[in-house]
C-alpha cells in the first residue's frame, strides 16, 4: 500500500471461549465468531474489516485453534490460507503472537512491523483509531513494543491498566503523543481504580501491541530461549511448506494446468504439522503482557499511543446490553428476534433468544436471560461477571456437552 503501512501486518489472534457469554459463547463456537452487536458483521469479521482497511487485505493474518478454522475460513473467504495459523491446542498470546511474528518474519523480512489485535473488541472512531495505529507504528520503527491505551471512563476492575511516563516526541517525531510506559498494573480494587482516574496518568490496557519482528523475537530468544527456539522450529516448517507449495504450483503452471484446481494449500503441511507434534504442547503457556510488555517496561523498552477512540472487549452480558440500543422506554435490551421476547411490568433486562421459544418476563427487572436450545441462563445484571463461575461449576459437575 502507498499509505504508510507498506511494512505493517496484522495479526487478530483469535482464541478463548467467552466464558462469561456461555451458553451463547462455547468452546465449539466462541463469541469472536457471533455477531453480538446486530451489526451483520461478527467480531472477528469487523475487526477484519478494521484493519485491512489500514494495512490490506493481504496484510492480515489470523491465528485461531484448529477447531474454528473452517468457520473462520467461512466467514472471511478472502483471507489467504496461508495468513491463518491454526494451533492444535490453546498456548495462551505469546505463543499465538510469536508464532506468526516469525513466520511473517521469515516471509517479509526481520524488519517489518507486527501488530496484535484481538478478534473480540467493538471499536467506534474510526479516523483516532488509524491515527493511534499509524503513531504506534512509527514508534515500533523506532525499536519500541508500543501499546494503544485507552482512556478509562470509569474507575473499571475489569480492566488492566497502564501507567503514563514521559513523552517520546522529541525521539520519535512521527508519534507526537507517544510516551514512555512507566509500568502496567494487574485489574485492581475499585479504590485503586479511582485513585488512578485521579491522577490522569494511567489508562486500559486493552492488549493492543505494535512492535518491530526482530524487537519481539530477539527478546524472547533472550528472557524466553526455550519458547523462542521451539517457534523457531515450527516457523522453519511453515516456510518448508511455502516452498513445496510453490513448486508444486510452478511446476502445475509449466504443465499448462490451471494452477487454482490443480494445486490444493491445504495438501501442503506436512512439515508443519510435525512440527506442531513436536514441539507446540511443550510451549509455555503465558499471557503476552507477562513475557513481553511487563518486563520490557521496566528496561524502558514499552511506549504507548492514547488511544481517544470508543472501545469495548464485550467481556460479559452487561458489556453487550451496553452496546445494543433499547427496544422500549423500560430499557429492554434484545439481541435478536425482538417478536420472541414478551415483557409485562419489567425493566432493564437483556434477553438473548437463541431458540426456538418464546420468552416471557412478568416483573423482571435487571436480570440476563440467555435462552439456547440446551441451556437457559438467568442471572442478574450486576453479576455478569460470574458467569464465567457458573461455567467453572459446570465443569466440575460433568456437563461438559454444555461447554
Amino acid at each position: 500500500m502507498s499509505n504508510g503501512f507498506d511494512d505493517f501486518y496484522a495479526i487478530i489472534p483469535a482464541g478463548g471461549t467467552g466464558t462469561r457469554l456461555w451458553p451463547l459463547s462455547r468452546e465449539a463456537k466462541p463469541k469472536f465468531l457471533f455477531d453480538l452487536l446486530g451489526s451483520g458483521r461478527t467480531l472477528i469479521q469487523s475487526t477484519f474489516d478494521r484493519l485491512a482497511a489500514i494495512a490490506g487485505m493481504d496484510h492480515v493474518c489470523i491465528s485461531t485453534g484448529e477447531r474454528h478454522v473452517d468457520a473462520v475460513e467461512e466467514q472471511m473467504p478472502e483471507v489467504a490460507p496461508e495468513h491463518i495459523f491454526a494451533e492444535p491446542a490453546p498456548r495462551d498470546s505469546t505463543a499465538a503472537i510469536a508464532l506468526a511474528t516469525a513466520v511473517l518474519a521469515r516471509r517479509h523480512g526481520n524488519d517489518i512491523v507486527v501488530g496484535s489485535f484481538a478478534a473480540d473488541h467493538v471499536i467506534r472512531g474510526k479516523v483516532a483509531f488509524v491515527d493511534a495505529v499509524r503513531q504506534a507504528v512509527a514508534t515500533a520503527r523506532a525499536g519500541y513494543v508500543t501499546t494503544i491505551g485507552i482512556a478509562a471512563s470509569r474507575p473499571s476492575t475489569a480492566f488492566g491498566y497502564i501507567h503514563e511516563g514521559e513523552s517520546l516526541a522529541a525521539r520519535v517525531p512521527d508519534a507526537p503523543d507517544a510516551v514512555l510506559v512507566e509500568r502496567f498494573v494487574e485489574k485492581p480494587n475499585a479504590a485503586t481504580a479511582q485513585a488512578y482516574l485521579n491522577t490522569g496518568e494511567y489508562r486500559w490496557n486493552a492488549g493492543m501491541f505494535v512492535m518491530r519482528a526482530d524487537v519481539l523475537l530477539d527478546h524472547l530468544h533472550r528472557v524466553k530461549p526455550q519458547l523462542a527456539r521451539a517457534i523457531d522450529a515450527i516457523a522453519d516448517a511453515v516456510i518448508e511448506d511455502d516452498r513445496d507449495l510453490a513448486r508444486a504450483q510452478a511446476e502445475a503452471h509449466e504443465r499448462g494446468e490451471n494452477v487454482r484446481e490443480t494445486v490444493n494449500p491445504d495438501d501442503f503441511h506436512a512439515h508443519r504439522d510435525e512440527a506442531m507434534r513436536k514441539y507446540w504442547q511443550g510451549i509455555e503457556k503465558i499471557a503476552f503482557d507477562y513475557a513481553v510488555a511487563e518486563p520490557l517496561s521496566v528496561e524502558g523498552g514499552v511506549a504507548m499511543i492514547p488511544g481517544d477512540f470508543g472501545w469495548d472487549d464485550i467481556g460479559d452480558f452487561n458489556s453487550v446490553a451496553a452496546l445494543l440500543p433499547s427496544v422500549d422506554e423500560r430499557n429492554l435490551k434484545i439481541l435478536g428476534n425482538t417478536e420472541q421476547v414478551v415483557t409485562l411490568d419489567s425493566a432493564g433486562d437483556i434477553v438473548v433468544p437463541n431458540s426456538e421459544r418464546t420468552v416471557a418476563l412478568l416483573g423482571v427487572n435487571d436480570m440476563v436471560v440467555v435462552d439456547t436450545p440446551d441451556a437457559l441462563l438467568i442471572t442478574p445484571r450486576a453479576r455478569s461477571q460470574e458467569v464465567k463461575s457458573m461455567v467453572k461449576t459446570l465443569a466440575e459437575s460433568g456437563c461438559d456437552e454444555l461447554l
